[in-house]
């Protein structure tokens, strides 16, 4: 079994709600739902992790360095903008930490174009809407 931890940061909980134009419709539960569904027949087990606080997430990040994670997929939201305290906890994973976005943060706002938090990553995915999450999983099995 590949234990993988997915871990939402600040306004992933508003998804459906929150600039559907961008975002769309689906709940952070129906992407959730989405991805298990496409992993169902994989060895993939999924532990899925939403905190709007930043220290909470470094100190997820924290505990994940110490747990049996085969990887972590982390969307740090508004965080991958400007968070060095998530960049730093993410180099002491010794294991591959892929940042997924759901939007194309490419052709949005100039402030969105730079992502700290990806600098410590191994892979970034970005605009691939609810398939990122699963596409990510799938790359690390």
């Amino acid at each position: 079994m590949a234990n993988i931890l997915i871990i939402n940061g600040p306004n992933l909980n508003m998804l459906g709600k929150r600039e559907p134009e961008v975002y769309g419709t689906l709940t952070l539960d129906d992407v959730r739902q989405h991805t298990e569904l496409k992993l169902k027949d994989t060895p993939a087990k999924l532990e899925w992790y939403q905190t709007n606080l930043e220290g909470e997430i470094v100190d997820r990040l924290q505990k994940a360095a110490t747990q049996n994670y085969k990887a972590v997929i982390i969307n740090p939201g508004g965080y991958a903008h400007t968070s060095v305290a998530i960049h730093d906890a993410i180099k002491i994973l010794q294991i591959p930490v892929i940042e997924v976005h759901l939007s194309h943060v490419y052709r949005r706002e100039g402030f969105r174009q730079t992502l700290l938090t990806a600098k410590a990553c191994m892979a970034i995915m970005t605009g691939l809407g609810k398939d990122a999450y699963w596409l990510a999983v799938k790359s690390q099995l």
